[in-house]
């Protein structure tokens, strides 16, 4: 890791830097969901969750299905399906160990987004498992959200990163493809060909 000289430690550094956020941003911080997150996240497609594991060890992961998949049971409680995968399920091991999460909702075309903070637990209650269902198969696990807090989050880094402006996407010349990568690794696959087909087959027959 590169050597750095000015370096902020203390939150007294940091503020006189940034300064303090307007009353009206601390003010839009809410303990629970109301009807315009309601609203936001019964039309996301996507979230990303963040967790961390007892020694604060941190992990991001994304999740994606149908626009609404995730379940507002209340407005302090979210479920979330968890549809196959790698079955490296690092989130589920670090809410083991520390249940505070935090979850950011997008919708595709919509600038701003939706910050959730709070607690979770992984569940397997089968009513709630059979809600979810898709192609007549339920998730294995869903995690449930307790809200402790609710917000919006604003439009910049949106507009800074042209996210959604096909226009301004970068080129993805020169992109390994995933099976180029996972080749390049070289666990235990000898032939390119042979990664391909499993890709295909995991972004077809696999998704549920």
């Amino acid at each position: 890791m590169p050597e750095f000289e000015d370096i902020i430690t203390t939150r007294e550094e940091l503020r006189e830097i940034v300064g303090e956020p307007i009353q009206r941003v601390k003010e839009k911080v809410m303990p629970a969901l109301d009807r315009h997150c309601r609203n936001f996240i019964e039309r996301s497609p996507f979230v990303i969750i963040s967790t961390s594991d007892g020694d604060g060890d941190g992990d991001v992961s994304p999740k994606g299905d149908p626009a609404g998949f995730v379940k507002i049971l209340d407005n302090n409680t979210l479920a979330i399906p968890d549809r196959p995968g790698n079955r490296r399920v690092d989130g589920f091991e670090n809410i083991l160990q520390n249940p505070s999460v935090g979850l950011l909702f997008l919708i595709p075309g919509r600038n701003e987004s939706v910050r959730v903070n709070g607690t979770a637990m992984i569940v397997r209650d089968e009513p709630l498992r059979q809600s979810m269902s898709i192609r007549g198969k339920l998730p294995k696990l869903v995690l449930v959200v307790n809200v402790e807090e609710a917000f919006f989050h604003c439009s910049r880094c949106m507009i800074r990163s042209g996210l959604w402006e096909p226009d301004n996407w970068p080129s993805q010349d020169g992109l390994a493809s995933m099976s180029e990568v996972m080749f390049d690794i070289g666990k235990g696959i000898d032939k390119l060909e042979d990664i391909q087909t499993l890709i295909r087959e995991s972004e077809t027959d696999k998704l549920y």
